[in-house]
């Protein structure tokens, strides 16, 4: 059980910071910038969550599971930071340290497919925007995308203690996010799709470019 009864300790005016482990280690270390960037990707999902249940019960009926999965994302994303925030010991024995595991990952898998299955298939990138609940979604998504760049390079830098899960979690959730932010489009029938070289032609009048 966490139990938080002081907010600062002063113990990081030096710019370190203690990982789970008990070391400490410079707060610009990979390590706490891949965590940090995790806890920014969680609160970037919580406005998400309050974008897609703005509209109440008036919410299309595919918005109103999204804010419940979401949250379970949420407690995906705290385990994940406390898996990467204690980095795995060559004695570590299975089950002392909570690590992501792989039914994590393929319980979004079966979400991604759920969601993606009523879709139209894309005949071109999309825009990152549309509806509110849409452009939050988008938002969340390329955080956790710059989150799983920063843990993959962790791996790389130190493959024995990092779990490789963490990952591939992240690389689920991205996907996820951006399915989901096609059904906050109207199932995707509001997506703005990308216009390659809309704006290199002159147009008279400075008028944008027409909508696809």
């Amino acid at each position: 059980m966490v139990r938080l009864t002081k907010i600062y300790t002063r113990t990081g005016d030096d710019g370190t910071t203690g990982l789970g482990s008990g070391e400490r280690v410079s707060k610009a270390d990979l390590r706490v910038e891949a965590y940090g960037t995790v806890d920014e990707a969680n609160a970037t999902i919580g406005l998400a969550i309050n974008a897609c249940e703005s509209h109440g019960s008036g919410a299309p009926e595919p918005l109103r599971e999204v804010g419940a999965l979401l949250r379970a994302c949420q407690h995906d994303l705290f385990d994940l930071g406390a898996d990467l925030c204690v980095p795995i010991a060559h004695d570590e024995k299975p089950g002392t340290c909570l690590r992501m595991t792989a039914p994590q990952t393929q319980r979004l898998e079966h979400e991604i497919d759920r969601y993606n299955e009523p879709l139209a298939p894309l005949t071109s990138f999309i825009l990152p925007g549309g509806s509110a609940a849409s452009s939050a979604l988008h938002l969340a998504r390329t955080v956790v995308r710059r989150a799983e760049r920063l843990c993959v390079e962790l791996h790389r830098h130190e493959p024995k203690r990092t779990n490789p899960e963490v990952v591939r979690y992240l690389n689920r959730l991205s996907d996820l996010l951006f399915v989901l932010g096609r059904v906050a489009n109207d199932q995707g029938r509001c997506d703005v799709l990308w216009v390659p070289g809309a704006n290199r032609t002159p147009r008279a009048g400075g008028s944008a470019p027409a909508k696809p």
